[in-house]
């Protein structure tokens, strides 16, 4: 006859309320890593990266607007709006103030420097190689009429 082995008792070595606050406080700084990494990975560059977002900076940059107002300029919902507005504010390109029961968006064009810089710095190369092949198109073009 095969004997089975013993059977192990399982035993908790926390009582049940030191398992719960363990549970809470695991859950609490995996939330806290997750909003780190999402505020994280936002930048100014992600959200000019996106037409929507674009729109939104040109008509807050004219004047600060409450959100239902700058809704009613688009084909999209509200909503939608409100997702993008966000993704602004986690960039720190809008602000959104509340006045009694709205909220209004006003832009923070400073945070737009960083990425003002970082075109700037190309600038001259581009604008260099664009003077670079004007110069030889007139030189295709003076060649053509010079019939070479």
């Amino acid at each position: 006859m095969v004997q089975e082995p013993p059977q192990k008792e399982v035993v908790f070595l926390f009582p049940l309320v030191k398992c719960k606050q363990i549970l809470t406080f695991y859950l609490y700084i995996c939330k806290q890593t997750l909003t780190l990494y999402m505020s994280g990975r936002r930048d100014v560059f992600q959200a000019i990266a996106d037409p929507t977002r674009r729109e939104i900076i040109n008509i807050l940059s004219e004047e600060p607007m409450n959100l239902n107002s700058l809704a009613d300029q688009f084909e999209i919902s509200r909503p939608a709006i409100s997702q993008q507005i966000k993704v602004l504010e986690e960039c720190g390109l809008v602000v959104v103030s509340k006045q009694g029961r709205e909220r209004y968006c006003q832009i923070q064009p400073a945070s737009l420097i960083p990425a003002f810089m970082w075109i700037d710095q190309y600038r001259k190369l581009w604008e260099e190689r664009i003077d670079s092949f004007e110069d030889y198109l007139m030189e295709l073009k003076s060649k053509k009429k010079n019939g070479e």
